[in-house]
């Protein structure tokens, strides 16, 4: 139900709501509302909110020629609904209105304003050309739960240094099972924040996490490692994504944070003689930023290993890219256990294709040595039985 209050309405998505939830709950400090033009434009020639840095302003511009007109005719000190899914979100206090450019705004998340650039694509389309400023408070304005869990365990472990690791996990593979691995060994507590999209995904948020508990609860140990969603918004889109992570987890109370070679913002520069990263562009944020090593499978080590330490070379090696993992399981097939843990793809397969086999039973009493005993088996205990018949290399 929408506010039966007089108050004039903004309508805004779940995607906005959520960047303005994170500022509530302090996870952007030093921002702490939506920002004026000023500050805006200071912010865009500076990068820094108080001597720290923040990629672009924080604003909310909603599109639609509704919230326009509405947005037209504010006043300062006026007091608006935002309503999101048709439930009051959040009341404004207005400080001011002002126009901005849409294009010029995803420029300065995406570093560009290519429309076939999936991000701007689906941005620029939520982006209006009024934008307002204010503090506003939020209808359910309940303590973060995260903060709390992460609280408890760095008291439980008596943490002196709580790591993060930011990851989607689509799927969760080998390589991530050795970078989570690595950022623990340094660590008193991890914190893995696990992107939750707004769009529909091929795998589910639901299953990915399923699949990184399973890990985490049966192969490490569990009280030093706190799985916090992440709502993946525009704002951590883009070059600044790195930015962005590090104000999130520092105010979530990490003090170190674990990026991969492959990170989607570590994109590298040439400046002043050497070879620099947006890392070196950080400013004010007391956090430590760590590369990670890129790790593949090389069939001369025959073991997973570092890029760094091995010496055979790519032709040698086999990197683990998410996307053809995840193509294999969408096609029906078993990853090899080298790319994926066998437990972890055998509860995916079951999960995109339930009931996929006529008689499971006959096919699991033909295909495998049992004891002779009448039993139940699931899908999972199928594919991970199988899974065993792949590694059998007496015949091969």
């Amino acid at each position: 139900m929408t506010s039966s209050r007089k108050n004039k309405t903004l309508f805004i998505d779940k995607e906005a709501a959520s960047a303005l939830e994170l500022v509530s709950d302090g996870l952007l400090a030093p921002v702490t509302k939506l920002m004026c033009e000023k500050g805006s434009q200071e912010i865009l020639q500076t990068g820094l909110i108080h001597g720290k840095s923040f990629p672009f302003p924080f604003i909310l511009a909603p599109s639609g020629k509704r919230n326009e007109e509405t947005l037209c005719s504010l006043e300062k000190e006026e007091s608006v609904d935002i309503i999101c899914e048709d439930k009051l979100f959040a009341t404004l206090i207005v400080d001011e209105t002002f126009q901005i450019d849409p294009s010029e705004r995803v420029k300065h998340i995406y570093g560009t304003d290519d429309l076939t650039h999936p991000g701007v694509q689906a941005t620029i389309k939520r982006l209006g050309k009024w934008a307002v400023s204010g503090s506003y408070v939020l209808t359910d304005n309940s303590p973060n739960k995260n903060k709390i869990n992460i609280l408890n365990a760095k008291k439980a472990v008596d943490a002196k240094h709580t790591s993060a690791l930011v990851m989607a996990a689509n799927p969760l593979h080998r390589g991530h099972e050795r970078l989570i691995r690595q950022a623990l060994d340094a660590t008193d507590l991890l914190v893995i924040f696990l992107l939750k999209p707004y769009e529909s995904a091929n795998l589910s948020y639901n299953l990915r996490y399923e699949s990184l508990e399973f890990f985490v609860n049966n192969f490490l140990p569990k009280n030093r490692v706190v799985i916090v969603p992440l709502e993946n918004s525009y704002i951590f889109a883009g070059y600044n994504e790195i930015i962005i992570d590090a104000i999130v987890a520092k105010n979530y109370g990490c003090d170190r944070l674990t990026v991969g070679r492959n990170h989607a913002g570590l994109g590298m520069f040439y400046d002043c003689n050497s070879n620099k990263s947006i890392i070196d562009k950080v400013t004010g944020i007391d956090i430590e930023i760590r590369i990670a090593s890129e790790y593949v499978y090389c069939d001369q080590c025959t073991t997973l290993v570092s890029k760094n330490t091995c010496p055979h070379g790519q032709h040698h090696q086999i990197s683990y890219h998410a996307d053809s993992i995840l193509q294999l399981l969408e096609a029906g097939i078993l990853p090899p256990a080298v790319l994926m843990r066998k437990q972890i793809s055998a509860f995916l397969l079951s999960k995109l294709y339930p009931n996929r086999f006529k008689n499971l039973e006959k096919i699991y009493y033909d295909t495998f040595a049992t004891k002779g005993l009448l039993e139940e088996h699931s899908e999972k205990d199928f594919y991970i039985e199988l899974m065993k018949l792949y590694q059998t290399t007496s015949l091969t």
